[in-house]
C-alpha cells in the first residue's frame, strides 16, 4: 500500500531528525524494533521533539491524552499510531 509506505517512511525520518540518528540506523528499524527505553537517544524530553515531527512531516495532530506508552513501545507501533492518523473517514 503506498499510504502505508509513505507513513513508514515518514516516521523514520521523524525519528532520525528528531533524536540524530543515521538515515542508515533507522532504514534497519522492523516492527519489532523496541523504541522507547530501548533508544537511548530517545527520552523522555525527546519524545515531544519526534511527535512534532510527526505532526510536520504527516500533516496529522497528536493529542497529549493519546500519547502513550505502547504507541512509543515498538517503531511498527509507532508506525500503526501515525498511519490510524492519517486514516480520516470521509
Amino acid at each position: 500500500m503506498a499510504a502505508g509506505k509513505e507513513v513508514e517512511a515518514g516516521v523514520r525520518a521523524a525519528l532520525a531528525s528528531a533524536l540524530g540518528l543515521s538515515d542508515e540506523r533507522v532504514a534497519g528499524f522492523t516492527d519489532d524494533t523496541p523504541l522507547f527505553g530501548a533508544l537511548p537517544e530517545l527520552d523522555s524530553m525527546a519524545v515531544a521533539a519526534v511527535l512534532t515531527e510527526l505532526e510536520d512531516r504527516l500533516g496529522i495532530v497528536i493529542e497529549d491524552d493519546e500519547v502513550d506508552g505502547e504507541m512509543l513501545e515498538s517503531f511498527g507501533a509507532l508506525t500503526r499510531f501515525a498511519a490510524a492518523k492519517t486514516d480520516f473517514p470521509i
